[in-house]
């Protein structure tokens, strides 16, 4: 199942989450301009965890390896990966901003990045594989969604071989069913460490922050409204 749009409206323009697309475009313009110093640029500017825990000496004399949680948030490795990150924040993304707050809501952004991307490092503390992209805080994004709005409907593309058909699911569906590959493809990652691919813990890291995150501000909302 693919998400096209939740069916959700908001109050406010979703500032933040539209300056966070365009500065991961921008980020993945200038990837493309780096051509083929691009594979070193990902050394130094991605999340190597084996650099983080200060295993090997970093690249790169001007990042430091902390920065570098940051830094590989708004970086892809190809087309697809930047368009598919952009579409579930989009989608996901405006109706969490719109309950947070503008910079609530990126102070949310960053820390379940931060989150997702210790989350992978300790769980593969030696690798020395570069990890890129905003799948980690966009997975925070999905978890507060799936707090704040359970019951939102979002319609979502379903594939049947060669034919298809658009349907409306509850996000809690949709991203429970998401959550469940996450944990298997996370198992399965485990057998492999030394390989590269998907940062499957950093999805689960992140999901679990923003579920945390929403939760307490969702009820400390709730509080300020009955008070």
């Amino acid at each position: 199942m693919i998400p096209i749009r939740d069916e959700l409206p908001t109050q406010k323009l979703p500032i933040v989450t539209v300056s966070i697309i365009v500065a991961n475009v921008v980020c993945f313009i200038y990837e493309l301009l780096l051509g083929p110093q691009l594979e070193t640029f990902f050394f130094q500017a991605g999340l190597v965890p084996a650099v983080l825990w200060g295993k090997v000496r970093p690249l790169s004399p001007f990042i430091h390896p902390f920065l570098t949680i940051f830094t590989s948030m708004f970086l892809h490795g190809n087309l697809f990966h930047l368009l598919s990150n952009m579409l579930y924040l989009w989608i996901f993304g405006n109706n969490v901003e719109d309950f947070l707050g503008h910079f609530h809501f990126l102070l949310f952004y960053l820390g379940c990045g931060l989150v997702a991307g210790l989350s992978h490092a300790l769980i593969f503390p030696f690798s020395t594989i570069p990890t890129v992209g905003a799948s980690g805080a966009i997975s925070g994004v999905m978890g507060g969604y799936l707090i704040l709005f359970p019951f939102a409907r979002v319609l979502v593309l379903v594939l049947w071989g060669f034919f298809f058909t658009v349907v409306r699911v509850p996000a809690a569906l949709l991203l429970g069913i998401w959550v469940f590959f996450q944990l298997i493809y996370s198992l399965t990652s485990l057998l492999s460490p030394t390989l590269g691919g998907t940062a499957w813990f950093a999805h689960l890291g992140g999901f679990a922050m923003g579920c945390l995150w929403c939760k307490i501000a969702s009820n400390h909302y709730e509080r300020q409204v009955y008070w």
